[in-house]
Formats: C-alpha cells, sequence, structure tokens
C-alpha cells in the first residue's frame, strides 16, 4: 500500500508499514484532541468508481483484500460500531473479533477485546437467534425509538442485547443516538450503513469523518450510492486528510470541516 496524500515528509508513516495492520493503525487513529467523553463519529463505506456502494446485491464483491485489512483496523479501533437493521439482515453481520495484534492497544485505550456492535431498527424485526446477539464478546446494542413493538423489545432484552431508546415514536433520532451511546462510553464510533442509515446521520449533522474506499471497478444499474436518503443541507464541506492505493483502489479519507 502505498500514500498518494499527502505526500510523505519526515514524520509521515513509512509507506511499508501501511500494508500491517499497526501502521494502519496509526494511520486511521481517532483524534487524540477532543475533550473526554466527547463522541467522534466516522463512516466507511465502499463504493464502484461510478458511485455504486453495492454489487450484486452486496459490497463484497467491491472490496479486496486491502480494503479489508482497512475494515478490520478501524473495527478494532472502534467501541461502537452502528449499522442499520437492513444491512445486517443482507450481509449476514455477525459480532466483531478480539485481535491479538490489537490487545495491546485497547487495553491501553480502556476498551474491550473487541467493539460492540449497535444495530439500528424500528421494527426490531431481527433474528435474535443469530450470532450477532447470541455469541458477541461485547453484547450488542439495539437502538430504537420509544414506539418500538413491546414484543419485540423483550425479545431483544431476552436474548442479551442491550436496548437503548434514542427516538420518539417507532424511529431513531441520529443526534440523540450518539448521545446516547456517548453516555453509555462509547465516544469512538464508527458507522457502516447502510445508504439510507448513513444519510440520516450525515443529515443531522452528527458525522464527523468518511473513509471511503473506491472501488476500480464500474457497475452500472440501480445500485444506492454510500448515501441514499435524505439530503445534507445546505451540503456540508469535508476536507480530505489521506489517500492510500493498493491494486488501484483508492482508501481515502475526509473529515468535516
Amino acid at each position: 500500500m502505498q500514500r498518494l496524500f499527502p505526500r510523505p515528509g519526515p514524520e509521515a508513516t513509512d509507506d511499508r508499514d501501511l500494508d500491517g495492520v499497526l501502521g494502519l493503525a496509526d494511520a486511521y487513529a481517532y483524534p487524540s484532541d477532543r475533550p473526554a467523553g466527547t463522541p467522534y463519529l466516522r463512516a466507511n463505506m465502499v463504493s464502484s468508481v461510478d458511485g455504486a456502494a453495492r454489487a450484486e446485491g452486496k459490497s463484497a464483491p467491491l472490496s479486496s483484500p486491502a480494503d479489508m485489512r482497512v475494515f478490520g483496523t478501524l473495527r478494532a479501533l472502534a467501541d461502537l460500531i452502528l449499522v442499520g437493521a437492513e444491512t445486517v439482515r443482507q450481509e449476514s453481520y455477525r459480532p466483531a473479533k478480539a485481535r491479538e495484534v490489537f490487545a495491546a492497544r485497547r487495553a491501553a485505550a480502556g476498551q474491550p477485546p473487541a467493539a460492540a456492535v449497535a444495530v439500528i431498527s424500528r421494527r426490531l424485526d431481527l433474528d435474535f437467534g443469530a450470532p450477532l446477539f447470541t455469541a458477541p464478546l461485547t453484547p450488542t446494542l439495539v437502538l430504537t425509538g420509544a414506539g418500538a413493538p413491546g414484543s419485540a423489545l423483550n425479545a431483544a432484552r431476552a436474548a442479551g442485547a442491550r436496548v437503548v431508546v434514542a427516538g420518539e415514536g417507532d424511529g431513531v433520532d441520529p443526534a440523540r443516538a450518539v448521545r446516547e451511546v456517548a453516555a453509555l462510553g462509547f465516544t469512538r464510533l464508527l458507522h457502516e450503513g447502510g445508504p439510507r442509515v448513513l444519510a440520516q446521520f450525515a443529515a443531522a449533522d452528527v458525522l464527523d469523518e468518511l473513509c471511503l474506499t473506491v472501488s476500480p471497478v464500474l457497475t452500472g444499474g440501480d445500485a444506492p450510492r454510500i448515501m441514499s436518503g435524505p439530503g445534507v443541507l445546505p451540503p456540508a464541506r469535508f476536507g480530505p486528510v489521506s489517500v492510500l492505493e493498493e491494486d488501484g483502489f483508492l482508501f481515502t479519507r475526509y473529515v468535516r470541516r
């Protein structure tokens, strides 16, 4: 993997380090200059060069070994992974794994061995018998509204999930969701989509950073963009932090100005 931007300087990470997850961890480290308890939300998404967030209905065909290294590194740095219920179903989500190479780093940061996963769902129509709920190292959270069905809430709690009410009615308020999980101690946040839910968080002005992998393939068709929902009004300005490259894939980081 090589760094395209910014051009390497005296203090830049050696490009050779970027081929390993610890070098990537330094390159993608969360900001260290924010007040304690302040949440920081980054999103990690992949798209084709023509803007599709999925190919053949899933994101996997757009990925690569290098993309999976970045994916795993971002998960290993996070306290909490936010993901929409539709993506959980489509991608057969499983709990985050503990990785020995990150054990010391997470312990020093006061983090448990693996990040928790928080599923954003209005109706809680989820498979509570799936490993995401039955076998996580860190209990899975469910973010929902105050009007979610009582039977589904009971099923979630019975499965061991931690239910967090983050909205009125049956919807989730993105800004409230970020506040609620931060109050529980989850401040290093990673959003993995899907496109509709991520658009809602961006429109609510709570997205601090976008990590976008641009896959060197064309898909055409009618696949959604990485954000496919309410508009960001007025459009938010983000600035580039870094661009890495491997095998034609571009790994970009943009932060809110």
